[in-house]
């Protein structure tokens, strides 16, 4: 699995003009899955997540996770994350894994991030979906387990 974490001060994803999810500080979650991914997989991102150390402590220092600055995560399911552009111009998804096999493992992703004491918002699997966001920092980050 791979996530693309960011920083935010605000996110939401809206489908159809219509705000699905929605959080105010905490970590946007861009999240691509591939065929070799299961549920152990999902737990480990989601436990590296939670764990980390991207927010300011009392001495401007980034070493402080989401769960101490109240926890709030979209979660939003990017298959394209593992688009392949080593050839050519036009991106390959064969890395990608099967949409059934993705959706279940950002579900188990979502489920740990709320059993470790997220409030987490997601998109819609297999939709049109905008993302906006205010990333803080900005702070950016790509986690593969």
């Amino acid at each position: 699995m791979r996530a693309l974490v960011q920083r935010v001060t605000e996110a939401r994803v809206s489908v159809d003009d219509k705000v699905v999810g929605e959080i105010g500080a905490g970590l946007c979650v861009l999240v691509g899955v591939t065929h070799d991914d299961g549920d152990a997989t999902a737990f480990n991102l989601a436990a590296k997540i939670w764990n980390l150390r991207v927010f300011d402590d009392d001495r401007g220092k980034m070493n402080v996770p989401v769960g101490e600055r109240g926890g709030e995560v979209l979660v939003v399911s990017q298959f394209t994350l593992y688009g392949a552009t080593t050839r050519g111009r036009r991106p390959s998804w064969y890395a990608a894994a099967p949409p059934e096999q993705a959706d279940r493992l950002i579900g188990v992703l979502a489920t740990e991030l709320e059993a470790l004491g997220a409030k987490v918002a997601r998109g819609i699997f297999q939709t049109e979906m905008q993302v906006a966001l205010v990333n803080d920092g900005p702070v950016t980050l790509m986690l593969e387990v």
